[in-house]
């Protein structure tokens, strides 16, 4: 009888360890679904969008604001070439980025873009941005790197600050493979 309630037991909690591996597994995909559907993330287009010819232009003002983010140990100066400005909904705007290599050796970087508020990020329409694609850099390098967007008139009249983050960081498999590759160039 022991024994059964024993082995009753362990099923029981076997099957909570593999409900809950289950769980963990599930959670990313779930979350990328609930933040489409909720509109919350901040994540904006991740490909370069199109824009029609036509686009109606708004007489209201939305300020949008630039801020970077750096870990503590990042090898680069990366920051806004300007703080802020006052956009129009429907008219394309031009702004930069300045990033820095501050290392002796090549890297590749990589940004991953924020919108704030999470409602705004799918009013929030990039057609260029260095985002896109890796940016890679020798040592010492610094360069301005472009971001080309609108943001959509349909953006709710509650919304009157937007605020676009970027975090960049050391893409260290990258860059490992331009190493490599340059260094193998470099020997032939």
């Amino acid at each position: 009888m022991a024994r059964t309630r024993n082995q009753s037991l362990m099923f029981r909690l076997g099957g909570m360890a593999v409900g809950m591996f289950a769980f963990g597994y599930l959670l990313v995909p779930l979350y990328e679904v609930m933040c489409r559907i909720t509109g919350i993330g901040g994540r904006t287009n991740a490909v370069a969008a199109t824009i029609a010819a036509t686009q109606e232009v708004s007489d209201r003002l939305i300020t949008v604001e630039f801020v970077t983010v750096l870990n503590e140990q990042a090898p680069w100066e990366f920051r806004p070439t300007v703080s802020s400005i006052q956009v129009q909904p429907g008219q394309l705007y031009d702004t930069a980025f300045f990033a820095r290599n501050l290392t002796d050796g090549t890297l590749v970087g990589s940004a991953v873009p924020s919108v704030a508020p999470g409602q705004a990020a799918k009013y929030f329409i990039k057609t260029q941005c260095f985002c896109f694609s890796q940016q890679n850099f020798t040592a010492g390098e610094g360069r301005d790197m472009g971001v080309q967007f609108m943001v959509d008139p349909g953006l709710p009249e509650y919304i009157d600050h937007i605020t676009l983050s970027y975090t960049f960081f050391v893409n260290r498999p990258a860059t490992a493979q331009l190493v490599t590759s340059v260094a193998a160039g470099s020997t032939t």
